[in-house]
């Protein structure tokens, strides 16, 4: 069976701490409805879809050295938001796909990629890989795969056509694996676009009266992604990528946009849009891609 779908699904913990689900320890008067509404219409069309297995891949599980896939059947914890502590404290419980874990390492390494199984049942999930999870899926019903975030674009300040090439190799490795155990498999990338932000959170920090873009030029290359991606137009959207990337600074330089991408086998279908607004200045849009 193949990749069946990817998600465009952002991971700020603020959509958390507005949905004030029982696993997450602080309360909230809500907030941020806008997204969190384009996920619920994103969930509707996930159930249809009927995947056995989620994989998602998280920019904030940072590995220095090569790439990492959870392995661990059964997972437990509290997972804690460095930057938001007081918005988000979640105790998880996840069933992780390990069979489908250890072919993508082996896909990956057989392409020539440094990458690991995550064997260590004491990790601590992060929050990259929680959130999109909890929001695509809250019932935690199908097994999941989880990815890391190869830290060496921002330490080794590699060409964009370098940087792309490593996680298009990791996204065929994702998809072969997924085809050589017969899974169907749906791909999320936990990635917000403009990813400037505040330095600052107000003292409600639901109050919905300070959340707006950080400045005009993220806003204006979050509308033109976004504009590109619901055309179909993924060519360009990659065309662009690296100025995207140079000037809205969007989480893309983690991997997790290019990455679900060739997990698709970069299809020029058009997305389907379920929302987007923005948490602490940053752009998040909700997007569905069925190749």
């Amino acid at each position: 069976m193949p990749v069946v779908a990817g998600f465009l699904a952002p991971h700020a913990p603020q959509f958390i701490y507005g949905e004030n689900p029982p696993q997450n320890e602080p309360r909230s008067q809500g907030g941020w409805e806008v997204v969190r509404w384009a996920y619920e219409a994103a969930r509707a069309d996930l159930a249809e879809l009927e995947p056995d297995v989620l994989v998602v891949h998280s920019p904030h599980w940072i590995t220095p050295v090569g790439h990492h896939a959870l392995a661990v059947r059964h997972m437990t914890g509290r997972s804690v938001d460095p930057i938001f502590p007081n918005l988000f404290r979640y105790d998880y419980d996840v069933t992780v796909d390990v069979e489908l874990a250890e072919a993508i390492v082996e896909e990956a390494t057989g392409r020539g990629l440094l990458a690991k199984a995550m064997r260590n049942p004491a990790f601590r999930v992060d929050y990259g890989t929680l959130i999109p999870l909890h929001l695509m899926r809250p019932a935690w019903d199908i097994p999941i795969v989880g990815l890391s975030s190869h830290s060496w674009p921002y330490w080794d300040q590699p060409t964009p056509d370098a940087e792309i090439r490593e996680v298009d190799v990791l996204g065929a490795a994702t998809r072969a694996a997924v085809e050589r155990l017969g899974r169907r498999a749906v791909v999320l990338a936990s990635n917000s676009l403009s990813h400037r932000h505040f330095s600052e959170e107000p003292d409600l920090p639901e109050d919905m009266s300070r959340e707006h873009p950080y400045n005009n030029l993220g806003y204006r290359w979050d509308i033109r992604m976004i504009e590109l991606m619901r055309a179909g137009r993924i060519r360009e959207v990659f065309d662009v990528l690296p100025q995207f990337t140079a000037e809205a600074l969007p989480e893309t330089k983690s991997g997790s946009f290019t990455w679900m991408f060739s997990a698709l086998g970069y299809p020029e279908v058009p997305g389907r849009f379920y929302g987007y607004g923005h948490a602490i200045g940053t752009g998040n849009a909700v997007m569905g891609f069925v190749p």
